[in-house]
């Protein structure tokens, strides 16, 4: 009945008293006592606040001293006030319990998502790739480990340490995972708490005939509903009674313009209006629905309650967004690395065992060294244990807890920045978003209406923020002035050149010809004006200034006439007494008609007015007109909502000569004429600070912003070049037609398109899908319900915090608490700052690896006892602990500003850089020549002169040992650039971290050395061998230097040969069928289908004018061949013989622009687009679009 909203479904029921009976309801009374009293615990009690209803005078809507009024009084045409009768219980619905109705309609809540439990968190979290790699790498590890040390005789004093390194393993498995589960179970609670405090608040309904207070959940089917301005409609249902009630469907349905609500019986009677009259019944935005997570824009009213919870609108909505994410790019990236490290770790793993075992059988077929079958059975599984720690050396087993940590650090400071982050990966893929769309009302600017410039009088131009919009001024100041009585004044400074008489006058007529209150905003707790938008910007305007309340003025005013605002006339007026005994009419409503209806208008001067002079006014001659005139137009180029105030005094009332019906009231075209201007103001929904800065951030980090609004075009067009988003070459489009665009226009508009008006959720939606099919990475900002399907569709969807819909919040990733566009910079700079923190993990912990599989293979092949350079337990150390360190050191640098100068990277982009990679194979070969060439040579020209040949064995080795870890230590630091610029340690002093865990590495490493001589088999050594290894750790700094200083040209082709880049995506730039017959016939079939489209010399659409729909991508200038030229012939002739040259005169309204098609908004109305003023001629985009924008 409602989705889609359906008045025949309603009238099958029986209309509304049909419906009322199935419910068991009464329209006045609501649910009656019996079903309350049966009703085993009385939710609405229990549940309300305590609040008395309106009934006891408690609402705003009533006056308090009438107590015995009901909620809404009923009216009869004859102006009889009809009683509600007393309520029937005509049906056994009548008597159904509030159990028994949650029962059989079910409950207004929606079921908690099923939350997954921690120990389901952990589960997935163990299912990535490279923690999968990892496990069999510990499981085998833990095996051979507890074999060697206790399956095998040992030498003494050797403790039994193998096992340690499996154990380690496992425990950088449990930190990856606990710490990565823990953070997602903590930001599922806080989303939910957040959805919680929000879904916590009061409906009032009518239960037997009283109002009262209970809470949303406790709501039910058949329940009378009232409705308030501001209030989001809880639940689904049919309007009743009420006056002037119009809601705002925009955030439920996309409908941009309000919705005024009627009873059934009257909107039965103007649909069977509009079909005698021929017209389209639903075009009048009228209707009885009231459709869940609408806002009730003014009025008050009633409805019965008939769908909640899951059934309901917006519950269905909901509903459906539940789904799973998908990866991000990154998570894929990393799951292709952690296969192909998998490959290698394995090739290499299975030639050092290949090549290990053809030594073990040549020793057995040698018999030297001689072994018993024993020794032989343990030298076996030594060669397998030295090629399993192969390849558990070549995987990165800090690489998980580089990305989880780095994510978990960068989404706790969001926190701070006003950002809530639900699904971590979305972190990481902002930092390559190529795209924003972004709503325009409420992110962009404040959503707010205000006063932003206006005139008192014709002469006094006021502008807030005069020094920030001297444009919003046409004070003329040249010297050859027309207007020479013309000033601009800052709007902060008005009481300085207004008199007392003059701020009272243009006080009292904006609050008392106001119907706009004062109420606490529920979100904030701040004292709001609520009421129409233009009406709550003037008494704002009027509370800027700090001129007298609008309460008090209003509640001294002696009202005579009320005259409500009619969208007819586009005014409204409030006729009072004055304490003098005369009259006076106040009217306030449309620039262009008011003003016409003015005869003088008040005079304010530059240097102000005396305090006690009465208020001057002056005729409105011909010169006054044109500045009248002049200035409504220029603040309506600005596309600001101009509103003009006036008075006009009368002896007495009625006034003589007047019609007059029985309660003295006059008609108010005999009322508004011959007035007193009192000033023009112009309004608009301002821009948010800091807007302009984001956009062009954004634009410095190669972010493209689209802005998608419902909003007309030119207050779209407006807004997007007050903030930057309108740039030269870029298109402007309404949805209407971009939703007629074929697919192929749409892949070349949609890169140039940078505002989209009028635009539906389902042209968002397409738009985005576009976006993505060309490789874009796109995020979406939303707050509506609508938005929700455009925010599942993103790359990353934004929802808004404080505006934002359940339903937008449900379906986003990231929601900006402060609803702030500049916040989505903040993202991109985090995001930006996660992968940088991976990749310079990946380029330090990927050196180290290469350097520890070498020397390991190398030196393994190399010993007689199969024996690596390095130990088990020392290679614990350097890739267990120090990979742990260093991916806390290296995710913990913070997001600055510098991350914003560089263009994102494509989703294609490989992971690693040429920088880096060039990075990681200069720093593993320098690694690699030092520790083999100490290894095996270092006894030679360290000279011992005293001790066993053991015992300078194992000073060698602790030196090898101490030098790979300082290199390790020192390439860290090196590391924290990946780009060519030398400065590797600027920012470092913010990273608290990062020197904490470096002072804790060389502590630590001090202490293995000193005293962890049989675990890590080391030994004490000299001052020279300790400068020698912190020597050769330290030249890992100046050696990345010079690295950084290699041209990366051989480098780049190098890799390219070596595919370590992969295959380079491309995009396909033609279409399959333009070509042969195919693409003939299409042109055909374009070129033909011109005739049908010819209306009144009007030549809408060939292929000539408007361009083929299957136009190439390519630019090339391509030679036609004569059949496509042929095929152009009739197209060509009919478009001479209909359009005559029937081209805009230069001046002309449709043409504003004097025949420039880039400027002009006549296109715009005319189901065009229009491109910026600035776009050269010669842009192919110019040409291709704009040439043919002024034919009419």
């Amino acid at each position: 009945m409602l989705d889609p909203k359906s008045l025949d479904s309603l009238t099958a029921f029986g209309g509304i008293d049909g419906l009322l009976q199935g419910l068991g309801t009464n329209a006045e009374h609501g649910l009656s006592k019996a079903a309350l009293l049966r009703t085993a615990t009385g939710l609405d009690e229990k549940t309300g606040d305590g609040r008395p209803g309106a009934g006891s005078g408690a609402s705003h809507r009533h006056d308090p001293e009438k107590q015995d009024a009901p909620a809404i009084m009923l009216t009869e045409p004859g102006g009889h006030v009809r009683a509600p009768p007393p309520p029937g219980d005509d049906g056994p619905a009548f008597g159904a319990t509030i159990e028994e109705r949650k029962k059989v309609y079910g409950e207004n809540v929606l079921p908690q998502r099923a939350s997954k439990t921690l120990l389901q968190l952990m589960w997935l979290a163990l299912k990535d790739k490279v923690l999968i790699l990892l496990s069999i790498a510990a499981v085998i590890s833990l095996a051979l480990g507890f074999f060697q040390d206790f399956g095998t005789p040992r030498t003494n004093g050797e403790p039994p340490v193998d096992w340690v390194e499996g154990v380690a393993i496992m425990v950088a498995i449990a930190i990856v995972v606990i710490v990565g589960s823990v953070n997602d179970w903590q930001k599922e609670r806080q989303f939910r708490n957040l959805n919680e405090k929000k879904d916590e608040r009061g409906v009032k309904v009518i239960r037997d005939g009283i109002e009262r207070v209970i809470d949303i959940k406790a709501i039910v089917v058949g329940d009378i509903a009232l409705l308030e301005p501001g209030e989001i409609v809880p639940c689904d249902g049919i309007f009743l009674s009420g006056h002037n009630v119009k809601c705002d469907e925009s955030g439920a349905t996309g409908e941009s313009d309000a919705i005024k609500k009627l009873p059934y019986a009257d909107v039965v009677a103007l649909h069977r209006k509009a079909r005698g009259e021929g017209k389209d019944p639903s075009s009048g935005h009228t209707d009885c629905f009231i459709v869940s997570g609408s806002k009730v824009l003014e009025g008050v009213g009633r409805y019965v309650v008939v769908a909640v919870g899951t059934k309901s609108f917006n519950g269905r909505i909901m509903m459906a967004l539940r789904g799973d994410t998908e990866n991000t790019p990154l998570q894929l990236k990393l799951n292709d690395l952690a296969e192909l490290i998998a490959k290698i770790g394995s090739v290499a793993g299975l030639l050092l065992f290949t090549a290990l075992m053809i030594r073990f059988f040549v020793q057995l077929g040698t018999g030297s060294p001689a072994r018993n079958p024993n020794e032989n059975g343990i030298a076996f599984v030594n060669i397998l244990i030295i090629a399993v720690t192969l390849i558990v050396v070549a995987v990165p087993e800090g690489l998980p807890l580089a990305v989880t940590l780095a994510l978990a650090f960068a989404t706790k400071r969001m926190t701070y920045e006003k950002l809530l982050v639900r699904v971590l990966g979305s972190c990481e893929t902002m930092a390559n978003a190529s795209v924003v769309c972004t709503d325009k009302t409420g992110t962009l600017t404040q959503n707010v209406m205000t006063v932003v410039a206006g005139s008192v009088g014709i002469h006094a131009k006021f502008v807030r923020q005069l020094d920030e919009n001297a444009s919003r001024t046409n004070a003329d100041e040249g010297s050859a002035r027309k207007h020479d009585k013309d000033f601009s004044i800052d709007q902060a400074q008005l009481n300085n050149i207004l008199s007392p008489q003059l701020r009272d006058l243009f006080n009292e007529a904006i609050a008392v010809n106001s119907t706009a209150f004062q109420d606490t905003d529920p979100e904030s707790g701040e004292i709001i004006f609520v009421g129409s938008k233009t009406e709550t910007a003037l008494l704002q305007f009027a509370k800027e200034l700090g001129w007298k309340d609008f309460n008090t003025t209003r509640q001294a005013a002696d009202v005579v006439q009320m005259i409500p605002f009619s969208s007819e006339r586009k005014s409204m007026g409030v006729v009072i007494r004055l304490p003098n005994g005369h009259f006076r009419l106040y009217s306030k409503g449309a620039s262009e008609i008011l003003s016409k209806k003015c005869t003088k208008h008040v005079v304010v001067h530059k240097n102000g007015a005396a305090e006690d002079s009465e208020i001057e006014t002056a005729p409105i001659d011909e010169l006054a007109e044109e500045n009248i005139s002049r200035t409504i137009i220029f603040y309506a180029n600005q596309t600001l909502r101009t509103i003009a105030v006036c008075y006009r005094d009368f002896e007495s009332w009625p006034p003589r000569g007047m019609q007059h019906d029985e309660q003295n009231e006059v008609p108010y075209d005999d009322l508004a004429r011959e007035m007193t201007l009192i000033g023009i103001t112009g309004i608009e929904d301002p821009l948010r600070e800091g807007v302009r800065e984001a956009v062009a951030k954004c634009h410095r980090a190669g972010v493209t912003v689209k802005m998608c609004t419902g909003d007309n075009v030119l207050t779209a067009r407006s807004i997007a070049s007050q903030c930057g988003i309108f740039t030269r070459g870029g298109i402007i489009m309404e949805g209407p037609v971009f939703r007629k665009l074929s697919g192929q226009e749409r892949l070349e508009i949609v890169p140039r398109l940078q505002v989209l008006a009028r635009s539906s959720p389902e042209d968002k939606k397409v738009l985005v899908e576009t976006l993505k099919s060309i490789g874009e990475i796109v995020g979406v900002t939303g707050d509506g319900t609508n938005d929700g399907p455009a925010l599942k569709t993103a790359n990353v969807g934004f929802s808004m915090g404080i505006a934002g819909t359940e339903v937008a919040k449900e379906a986003s990733d990231i929601i900006l608490m402060d609803d702030n566009f500049s916040s989505i910079v903040k993202a991109i700079m985090w995001g930006r700052c996660v992968n940088d923190a991976v990749r310079k993990f990946l380029q330090f912990q990927i050196s180290t690896n290469v350097t520890a599989v070498v020397i390991t293979f190398v030196s393994a092949v190399a010993s007689d006892q199969e024996e690596s350079v390095l130990s088990a337990v020392q290679l614990l150390w350097i890739n267990i602990i120090m990979d742990t360190f260093a991916a806390l050191a290296l995710a913990t640098d913070p997001a600055t500003e510098k991350l914003l100068d560089r263009k994102p990277d494509k989703k294609t982009a490989p992971l690693f850089s040429v920088d880096m990679y060039k990075m990681i194979l200069m720093q593993s070969i320098y690694q690699i020549i030092i520790i083999l060439v100490f290894h095996f040579k270092a006894i030679d020209f360290l000279g011992f002169s005293e001790g066993t040949e053991e015992d300078h064995q194992k000073i060698v080795r602790t030196l090898v040992f101490n030098a790979f870890v300082f290199a390790q230590i020192f390439n860290s630091i090196n590391c924290r650039r990946l780009d060519n610029k030398l400065n590797i340690f600027e920012g470092i002093t913010k990273n608290r971290y990062f020197i904490v865990i470096t002072l804790i590495e060389i502590a630590v490493q001090i202490l293995i050395v000193f005293v962890g001589g049989a675990a890590f088999q080391v030994t004490r050594i000299g001052g020279r061998e300790w400068g020698i290894s912190l020597a050769l750790g330290v030249v890992s700094i100046p050696w990345g230097a010079v690295i950084r200083y290699m041209p990366n040209g051989p480098f780049e082709r190098m890799f390219n040969a070596l595919g370590l880049f992969g295959r380079q995506e491309v995009l396909p730039t033609t279409k399959p069928d333009t070509e042969g017959w195919n693409g003939a016939i299409t042109l055909v079939r374009d070129n033909l289908s011109t005739f049908a489209n010819l209306r009144g010399g009007r030549l809408r659409a060939s292929s000539f004018v408007v361009k083929s729909r299957s136009a190439r991508l390519s630019e090339e200038k391509q030679q036609l061949p004569m059949s496509s030229i042929m095929t152009m012939a009739p197209t060509l002739m009919a478009g001479v013989i209909a359009t005559g040259k029937a081209y805009v005169q230069p001046g002309s309204l449709s043409d504003p622009a004097h025949a420039d098609p880039s400027k002009s908004s006549a296109a715009l109305w005319e189901g065009k687009l229009q491109m910026h003023p600035e776009t050269s001629p010669d842009d192919p985009a110019f040409q291709r679009f704009a040439g043919n924008q002024n034919i009419v």
